[in-house]
């Protein structure tokens, strides 16, 4: 094994050598701007944006429309949560979140509540599972939006997102999910949590950093505040050039996860067993 050994994947990973190969020519072969419908530079790069779109719809149970690329999860959190509570600010005020949500959401949310948003931060318990009773009895009629990790990106936990957004949705409030350590890495299907908003991350899964991408659903139809203004891509609601090399470099990485990974499984297995032999007590020591 060589030395030093990177363990800090939940903050970023390498990019996949395949992923790599598959972005290369949309830097310098096929470097049209998706949004120039005029020329086959233009229609080449609105091809790669479509597929890739289509791509990570699959992977959670979306259909392509839903799919709104950003750069990143942090900017899908921050559209998420600040782009509904604007939008729905006259049916209400409340935001409901955990203690050990990713500072991407903590610190949107407080953000929030210096616009006067009302805001209430669920406790977990000791698992670092939420106690449903204790999150519906945080939820009531002026709720806006309900804020749940998926995979916690430092213990581990696994939320019980069915259960979550069943009830959520009997409350009448919408359900915004950090998914950036979930997706590809567990089975996430948007329609069975009957998940509203969900943030993706390229970075976190052998993708590209600087990219990622928003689950908006839209039946029944979730609306937001776009954060930024200036040509209307994606539908209005992330205005900018979309970063063709970055979303070909993300969809690829966003499948379920697979059996067909044994090099990273052996890998795993081998880090594990070097770690636990160096934490062994040494019996003797010299200065």
């Amino acid at each position: 094994m060589r030395l030093p050994v990177y363990m800090d994947n939940h903050a970023t990973t390498a990019v996949d050598p395949r992923v790599l190969e598959a972005m290369l020519p949309y830097f310098t072969e096929h470097y049209g701007n998706a949004a120039s419908r005029n020329h086959v530079f233009g229609w080449r790069a609105e091809q790669a944006a479509d597929a890739a779109r289509a791509q990570v719809a699959q992977a959670i149970g979306a259909s392509p429309a839903e799919i709104v690329f950003t750069s990143g999860a942090t900017e899908s959190d921050n559209l998420m949560l600040k782009g509904a509570a604007h939008y729905y600010r006259d049916k209400g005020d409340g935001i409901v979140t955990l203690t050990t949500e990713h500072k991407a959401v903590l610190d949107t949310v407080h953000a929030l509540e210096g616009e006067g948003f009302r805001v209430t931060i669920v406790p977990v318990q000791s698992d670092g599972l939420v106690d449903l009773e204790q999150l519906a009895e945080a939820i009531d009629d002026r709720t806006i939006v309900v804020s749940v990790m998926w995979a916690n990106n430092e213990i581990g936990t696994l939320q019980p997102m069915p259960e979550i957004g069943k009830l959520v949705k009997a409350k009448g409030a919408l359900f915004a999910v950090d998914a950036a350590q979930a997706v590809g890495k567990v089975q996430v299907n948007v329609n069975e949590a009957q998940v509203d908003l969900l943030a993706i991350s390229g970075h976190k899964i052998y993708g590209p950093k600087g990219v990622g991408a928003l689950y908006v659903r839209r039946k029944p139809k979730v609306r937001l505040v776009p954060l930024q203004d200036g040509g209307g891509h994606e539908k209005g609601l992330r205005s900018g050039t979309i970063d063709v090399p970055g979303v070909v470099g993300l969809a690829p990485r966003v499948h379920s996860p697979r059996s067909s990974d044994p090099p990273r499984r052996r890998g795993s297995r081998r880090c594990v067993r070097f770690c636990m032999n160096a934490s062994r007590p040494v019996s003797t020591a010299s200065m």
